[in-house]
């Protein structure tokens, strides 16, 4: 510890105190750490350059559907990237991540060194590397968005108070207990921990969208009848109630049901002075109908469990007419299968047969350790009570949540998007990610074997890159004009190049209905002549110009004869934002 301050003057080691001072008196209650003791290296180096994304159309994948986007690179510095063109009401509905769980077994990387034991500072650079992306990432939710955090009990208390300092205790949602079920043995001394947590927020909880169901397996024994509605089980009787008729008289009906017509007629025959049932219509009788009449348990007359008015609003939906063990007829209740349940604390998933027994399937062997079930990543997407929305994972590992996305699409039809960010520490990336994705969209794997039939889905692959910032504000913003396509592209979801030349680049969406021009130089009236013929032959395109500008001024009326095209200033604000970003990390870092 001493060695950290043995390059510090005086003068430097009371501001590093007085810092400290102001830290503790803001934290009222909560989590403190020393935020300033470890510096992480990317984090000094976005100080000095612009993290961007630059597309790689080579690792472009392509199978006929909407357009999921893979990034590789840190995930600092693609969040970074993504705050660039962020908006006020944010990009996407749900972010899960599973990032290190700092078991000091060579799980969690800073600064290019393995985090262990011994490591004095373990659980202080643990949450400097998570808080710093937390950051960033609670931006890019929308309002109604949700967060996911994976996570053992090496860091889930610290995980918790930091997501309250964050996101706020007041939008934390719940922590759910997973059970791996077959993955759970350890070498304890003491207990076997087969269990993690999932941390879940909202980004505001008033706005969350959540669904608080949990759809689980029929039970084909049990629910082995279907009408229009659906599966059901033939189980209560029509008088279970506990109570006894004479304390719900307005239920001592008797029900007169023809088994031919399927009709139903009730006549209130129940005295209730004498507490008793009067005789039977015989002139219904006599027509085909049978009297039923609610049961006598141990001597008491039990009522049915509606009203008679209910009874006859519902009964051919929700009832069933069947012999009981006497032979006679009775009224049965359906008991519906809705698949619908509340969540428990407690939710098992397979990570030996949805996780690593499906990955050493896609890829042909095991070539990562613990990946997450299937199941629990379909799961964690179905929480969300969006249609088709923008899943992040920026810890995205062997990309299991780009599989779930995937096939929950094929299943239902839907056009979920996922954005998947990992770096390629130990080729997982190369060997693990990238490949797993393009044999479920593709149905093949590797070695050119089937796997599948495939899914209708695109990726668009992208790789960090950086923009120097130590020339002149306004050189530097000339050069990020120059590398700011990919950012443009993923901002309007244009990927499809149409044209370029050394003044302008032309993208369009999938359904040709969009249009993105980035034009990369100052105003030059000859040069926009030259878009006149293809304004003319897109005016049924929404159109979004892009011009380059040091001072975020722009002429809007520039094109004012086309009602379907848009003038917007690059890239002052996306530097601005930038700045920001880096004064943030400046003041807190």
């Amino acid at each position: 510890m001493a060695e950290k301050f043995d390059n510090l003057d005086k003068e430097q080691l009371i501001n590093y105190i007085n810092d400290l001072r102001r830290q503790l008196n803001n934290e009222k209650y909560g989590l403190y750490f020393d935020r300033k003791a470890t510096p992480e290296t990317i984090v000094e180096e976005c100080k000095n350059k612009i993290p961007l994304l630059r597309r790689n159309k080579n690792m472009d994948i392509s199978n006929n559907g909407i357009n999921h986007l893979l990034i590789e690179g840190d995930n600092f510095n693609v969040l970074t990237s993504l705050s660039l063109i962020n908006n006020s009401e944010g990009i996407v509905d749900v972010i899960y991540i599973d990032p290190p769980y700092n078991t000091q077994n060579k799980d969690f990387v800073y600064n290019d060194r393995f985090v262990d034991e011994e490591d004095s500072f373990r659980h202080t650079k643990w949450l400097n590397f998570m808080e710093k992306r937390l950051r960033l990432a609670k931006p890019l939710l929308k309002q109604h968005g949700l967060i996911f955090i994976s996570i053992d009990d090496n860091e889930q208390a610290q995980l918790k108070l930091l997501c309250d300092s964050i996101f706020g205790p007041q939008n934390f949602v719940t922590t759910f207990i997973i059970d791996k079920t077959a993955q759970g043995a350890n070498q304890s001394s003491t207990f076997k921990t087969q269990h993690e947590f999932l941390h879940c927020y909202a980004k505001n909880i008033f706005e969350a969208k959540i669904n608080y169901n949990f759809e689980s397996e029929r039970d084909e024994a049990k629910y082995k009848f279907k009408d229009n509605l659906g599966w059901y089980a033939v189980t209560n009787s029509f008088d279970s109630i506990n109570s006894p008729l004479s304390s719900n008289q307005n239920r001592g009906y008797t029900v007169y049901y023809n088994e031919t017509t399927t009709d139903a007629i009730v006549r209130d025959e129940y005295n209730r002075d004498a507490k008793s049932f009067g005789e039977f219509d015989k002139e219904l009788i006599d027509k085909g109908y049978v009297a039923i009449r609610p049961g006598i348990r141990k001597g008491i007359q039990y009522p049915w469990n509606w009203t008679a008015d209910r009874f006859l609003r519902d009964y051919k939906q929700e009832l069933v007419f069947s012999q009981n063990r006497d032979g006679r007829l009775n009224i049965y209740h359906k008991n519906r299968f809705t698949g619908l349940v509340k969540d428990t604390s407690i939710k098992k998933f397979d990570t030996r047969k949805f996780g690593n027994g499906l990955l050493v399937d896609i890829l042909g062997k095991k070539k990562f350790d613990y990946p997450k079930s299937l199941d629990m990543m379909k799961w964690v997407v179905s929480k969300i009570e969006v249609q088709n929305p923008v899943i992040l994972d920026f810890f995205a590992g062997s990309g299991t949540t780009a599989q779930a996305v995937l096939e929950l699409n094929k299943e239902d039809g839907g056009t979920r998007k996922f954005i998947l960010c990992t770096n390629n520490e130990g080729n997982i990336m190369t060997d693990v990610c990238y490949p797993r994705i393009k044999t479920i969209i593709s149905g093949k794997r590797e070695d050119g074997s089937k796997y599948s039939n495939g899914v209708s889905a695109n990726v668009i692959y992208f790789k960090e890159d950086f923009v120097d910032t130590n020339s002149s504000n306004d050189q530097v913003k000339y050069n990020l004009v120059q590398e700011i396509d990919s950012l443009l592209c993923i901002l309007e979801e244009s990927f499809v190049e149409i044209e370029q030349s050394d003044k302008y680049a032309i993208y369009e969406n999938n359904n040709k209905t969009k249009l993105t021009i980035i034009f990369r130089d100052f105003y030059n009236k000859a040069d926009f002549s030259k878009l006149e013929s293809f304004f003319k032959e897109n005016k049924r395109k929404n159109i979004t110009f892009y011009q380059f500008s040091t001072d975020n001024v722009v002429d809007e009326n520039l094109f004012k004869e086309y009602e379907n095209v848009v003038v917007k200033p690059i890239p002052n604000k996306i530097f601005e934002i930038y700045k920001t970003i880096v004064n943030d990390i400046k003041r807190e870092y």
